[in-house]
């Protein structure tokens, strides 16, 4: 079996996704007893229609398998500087050895170049860190963000 990493629009992508969210959920989300997995596909369909989002797939047998899913846009204070800033990716546990990670993300950036982005952002949730994924790329952490449940 084959896995094929590449870039796909998000409209043809998003069917296959929302198949995969549920999972991808039930692994990372945090205060998942109180705040459900509802995505804002209207916010993402405009964002797509700026031609603003960036997905990349890992597909086996056209089965999607992992994705990566990024904004490409202006700095909001650096406006001539053009981000990716990751938004969400994940690799099915079954496709996890083996560098899917590593190719996943040659992909992604390969796609930024050619998309002409400048800086890339990534994040790594510290109850399932992926930091060595990004070190390995070169990247380095810039930032740490802190989360509090504060609803009722």
């Amino acid at each position: 079996m084959t896995i094929v990493v590449q870039a796909e629009p998000y409209k043809d992508f998003i069917k296959d996704a929302k198949k995969l969210y549920p999972l991808h959920w039930e692994e990372l989300a945090l205060n998942k007893d109180k705040v459900k997995l509802d995505p804002q596909y209207d916010l993402y369909d405009a964002l797509d229609a700026k031609k603003q989002i960036m997905v990349i797939t890992m597909r086996r047998d056209e089965e999607l398998v992992g994705y990566f899913i990024g904004i490409v846009a202006p700095e909001l204070h650096y406006k001539s500087c053009i981000a990716l800033t990751m938004d969400i990716f994940w690799t099915h546990p079954s496709i996890r050895d083996g560098g899917a990670g590593i190719r996943l993300f040659r992909a992604v950036e390969n796609e930024a170049k050619r998309r002409g982005v400048q800086r890339i952002y990534h994040g790594s949730k510290l109850h399932k860190d992926s930091s060595r994924l990004f070190e390995y790329f070169g990247m380095a952490p810039i930032e740490v963000y802190y989360s509090k449940w504060i609803g009722d």
